[in-house]
């Protein structure tokens, strides 16, 4: 497995709490306590998912989320939000931004980890159809310049 997953979350007992739960299941697991450290880990670690609060110093994860989005590189990247905001006016935000997935605490350990195989498995299929289309372009303009 050893998928890269970014955790940015500033309070420090959620923050072990997800790693440990994601670390047992055999996920590399990069932390960053604020947002512009999130923003840079982005950068510099490549992950393969981010998991994120809203209320982070700094940078919101609103920001952080609208930030990556607008990104080519970090667009398609999987977001998963876990917030102690209930209300339906943040989770609507969340999704506005682009939040694939966004979760209320307390949450269960199981839910962290069904959420996260999901997002993953959903960017692998979306990889794979982006790879065999591109080998379809590659073979038409190949079999066109005959």
């Amino acid at each position: 497995m050893n998928r890269k997953i970014l955790i940015i979350e500033d309070d420090p007992i959620n923050l072990r709490f997800t790693k440990y739960t994601l670390e047992k299941k055999g996920y590399q697991v990069v932390t960053a306590a604020n947002g512009l450290e999130g923003l840079k880990k982005v950068k510099t670690e490549a992950p393969d998912l981010i998991i994120m609060d809203i209320m982070l110093p700094g940078i919101d994860g609103f920001e952080i989320c609208h930030r990556l989005r607008a990104e080519p590189q970090t667009a398609q990247l999987p977001i998963l939000m876990i917030s102690g905001k209930a209300q339906e006016a943040d989770k609507a935000t969340g999704l506005k931004v682009g939040v694939d997935v966004y979760l209320t605490k307390p949450v269960s350990p199981s839910e962290i980890v069904s959420r996260v195989e999901a997002l993953l498995d959903r960017k692998a299929v979306a990889w794979s159809i982006i790879e065999a289309a591109q080998q379809i372009i590659a073979q038409e303009k190949e079999h066109g310049q005959r």
